[in-house]
């Protein structure tokens, strides 16, 4: 069934105004053709301050733009969490492969977030960290404002301890290793920019063991000390060993730039999260089952 649509909401800044409407969502959002922008100004679907306006008209700082995204169908996506541990702050949920945490990407109400809120009515649980749609496992999330900026604070201080199972090829990979490839935006024909690994990137830290060798696989535990987007897919394929199946990501951790970030495919599992509770400070692990691809080859 279609959704019920989506109002996209944009704010002139300093550095936007002078553009023409149509410039600046051309610019902006290039997942859609000028051609789909012009239409969709012509038939006053984006308004400027709540009015229809032309595709020339020129934009000045602080106007609202609105576009009125009708309802389409979203793909489908194993439309199921399940709640790991929860008290009156803290939720910690587990996601399979294929559900978005947020919207983005042509998924709007088949996401994690969405299915969280409709169970909780009462509450907005916000999540602390995200994880890639192809990912499955842990997702820690706040129900209080508090709980949130304590959590974010210790995400920030890296205080959040967050392990990860991964499945890549065999090779000879040392049986500990530590990743510090910094990551950064990279720009991308579709979306924009992508995350990749650079030299002049933000820096991140990937610490890694291996579990168990197979002769077509290696089955790895990964911990991570940043929260880098994709920092597990870029920094194995940067080490030399991508993701099995991982569409992205190849060699050298740089981006395909005939694939997105939200395809999936490949093998990495949320596995385990530390923190310390907002209230009570007292130190909780959370462990999440693996997907049987890697439960089988870790046995």
């Amino acid at each position: 069934m279609p959704n019920q649509g989506w109002i996209y909401r944009d704010k002139i800044s300093k550095n936007q105004a002078g553009l023409s409407l149509l410039a600046y969502y051309t610019g902006k959002y290039c997942h859609s053709s000028p051609e789909e922008w012009l239409d969709r100004i012509l038939s006053a679907a984006i308004l400027v301050n709540g009015r229809p306006a032309c595709p020339d008209t020129v934009l000045e700082i602080g106007q609202q733009l609105t576009y009125q995204r009708p309802p389409w169908t979203e793909p489908e996506v194993p439309l199921f969490f399940e709640v790991l541990y929860e008290d009156a702050e803290v939720l910690v949920v587990a996601k399979p492969s294929g559900l978005p945490v947020l919207a983005g990407g042509g998924f709007l109400e088949h996401t994690l977030i969405h299915l969280v809120h409709q169970h909780y009515a009462e509450v907005t649980p916000y999540p602390i960290h995200r994880l890639g749609r192809g990912t499955s496992g842990i997702v820690l999330m706040a129900k209080s404002k508090p709980a949130r900026a304590k959590l974010s604070q210790q995400m920030r201080e890296g205080k959040i301890t967050k392990i990860y199972r991964a499945l890549v090829g065999q090779g000879d990979i040392p049986d500990n290793f530590t990743i510090n490839q910094a990551i950064g935006k990279i720009a991308h024909p579709i979306l924009g920019h992508v995350y990749g690994a650079l030299t002049d990137g933000l820096s991140a830290r990937s610490d890694g063991r291996v579990l168990k060798k197979h002769p077509d696989s290696t089955l790895l535990e990964v911990r991570i000390f940043t929260g880098r987007p994709h920092q597990i897919r870029i920094h194995l394929a940067f080490f030399g060993y991508p993701l099995i199946g991982d569409p992205l990501y190849g060699l050298g951790g740089l981006p395909r730039p005939d694939a997105v970030p939200g395809d999936c495919g490949y093998y990495l599992h949320a596995n385990q999260i530390v923190f310390n509770h907002p209230s009570t400070g007292e130190r909780i692990s959370i462990c999440c089952q693996a997907p049987p691809e890697l439960v089988d080859r870790a046995g």
